[in-house]
């Protein structure tokens, strides 16, 4: 059985560490300021080093200045994701297995988790979140100044309007948890407020910059000087989508060099980058890899994702190992200097000695999401999926049930089902899959539209 090579090739990384040993400054400190970009639906093909068509030169050069994770894992959609990366703990134990927190749900993260952002802020970070929030807002306790954050700025639900802020005829922009009606584009003014956070922290104190944007999901909306950029794309949607990338890139691109302007040196700054979930098909483009956001096939959950660390990590390596979101909690916090102890076990893996040097992934078992109607594993270079075509906002099973095995790593497209070809590898995944499933909580689940007699509020989030 093949795997795609390791980049940590023995020769280029023995090169590599002779020549930081002979030429680099003094290794930098072990408490890094942490800048984590989150796009919302980029698809693993839309970026430029996946071979996208529309241009992304400043994503581009996170990749070439730092680490590929070319097999990193998100969840289907956009609030599993963000709890499992703030609690390294897969949403089956948050009751967040089931979609996406709509603005009328009474539940958001479970308020006896601790937060990434908490966990550093007892460690002696700042910490600040600029973008969307996506974990409730139903009381003031499930708010991100509640869970951690020193300061915030966005909103709190996703799909709103670009331009107004309107979703479904309220108001969804905020400052430290208050109204804001600053007017202008939602993926600019992200950027203008991470900025801001850069440009008024004293350096003296580590930082931890969370920077969730919403771009670029739906609604498809850009500026006109993006969308022109683009008026060789015929099909008005994909035009529109290819505008809002390049914008976000765009932002990416301010923010890193926002970076180098206000002093943060190379090798006291880590920044990571990846996508909360694959990207729309039709819209965006996910590769070779098969269907799309809301599925447990790879097209659904596996993500792009590169983290630079320069002097710390080498440039241009490529990771191959199979890494979860869920990993970046407990890898970060010891990157930090924080502590890991705490009363609820994690589900994420310390990483690092995979990104920097090459170890061989820390996860016996990656769970891509379990439902009572449908799950996906993966052990190995193998992956188990039940009910597969069934979305992730499903209340009910279907009526037909499926079972589907692949080998990822010989067929990341997940072309060829071995379930009869491989019965034995089928039947302990399923025992698998079957005793993950069993340790689940109880789904929190707000109907898809609106409850009879829900009044939209004038501002979300406010009572």
């Amino acid at each position: 059985m093949t795997r795609p090579p390791r980049v940590f090739v023995a020769a280029s990384l023995l090169s590599w560490l002779l020549v930081s040993c002979a030429l680099s400054p003094p290794a930098p400190p072990t408490r890094p300021h942490i800048v984590l970009l989150l796009a919302d639906d980029l698809g693993w093909g839309d970026v430029g080093f996946h071979g996208s068509q529309i241009a992304t030169p400043h994503i581009d050069a996170l990749a070439e200045r730092g680490v590929r994770l070319e097999q990193f894992y998100a969840q289907p959609v956009c609030s599993p994701t963000r709890g499992a990366l703030l609690t390294g703990r897969y949403p089956m134990r948050l009751g967040l297995q089931c979609g996406v927190i709509r603005p009328w749900a009474q539940h958001g993260l479970p308020l006896n988790e601790r937060t990434l952002a908490s966990a550093l802020r007892d460690a002696g970070y700042a910490t600040a979140l600029c973008g969307k929030w996506h974990l409730g807002h139903a009381t003031r306790s499930y708010l991100p100044t509640q869970r951690g954050f020193d300061r915030q700025y966005g909103h709190y639900n996703g799909n709103l309007d670009y331009f107004t802020h309107i979703r479904d005829g309220g108001l969804d922009w905020h400052e430290n948890d208050r109204v804001n009606r600053d007017e202008g584009y939602a993926t600019d003014l992200i950027a203008d407020a991470a900025i801001e956070v850069l440009t008024e922290h004293d350096q003296a104190r580590p930082l931890f910059l969370y920077v969730p944007f919403n771009a670029p999901h739906t609604p498809l909306q850009a500026p006109e000087r993006y969308i022109a950029k683009y008026a060789h794309i015929k099909d008005k949607r994909r035009r529109v989508y290819a505008a809002m990338v390049a914008c976000l890139d765009d932002a990416v691109g301010r923010i890193t060099a926002a970076l180098r302007e206000q002093g943060f040196g190379d090798e006291e700054t880590l920044v990571l980058f990846c996508s909360d979930n694959g990207g729309v098909r039709r819209l965006g483009s996910n590769g070779i890899l098969r269907a799309g956001k809301g599925t447990l096939y790879e097209g659904g959950v596996r993500v792009p994702a590169v983290i630079s660390w320069p002097g710390r990590l080498p440039a241009g390596i490529l990771v191959h190992e199979p890494l979860h979101i869920v990993d970046l909690y407990p890898t970060l916090l010891r990157l930090a200097g924080a502590s890991l102890a705490q009363p609820l076990p994690l589900d994420g893996r310390d990483c690092w000695p995979v990104i920097a040097a090459g170890a061989q992934s820390p996860h016996e078992l990656i769970v891509h999401n379990v439902t009572p109607w449908s799950g996906a594993i993966r052990v190995g270079d193998w992956k188990i999926i039940h009910n597969g075509r069934l979305g992730v906002h499903a209340t009910k099973g279907p009526k037909r049930e499926t079972w589907q095995l692949f080998n990822i790593a010989e067929d990341p497209g997940e072309r060829r089902d071995l379930r009869s070809q491989q019965p034995a590898i089928f039947a302990r995944l399923q025992e698998q899959l079957q005793a993950v499933r069993a340790t689940a909580v109880k789904p929190n689940m707000a109907p898809n539209s609106p409850p009879a007699g829900f009044e939209v509020p004038a501002v979300w989030g406010e009572r």
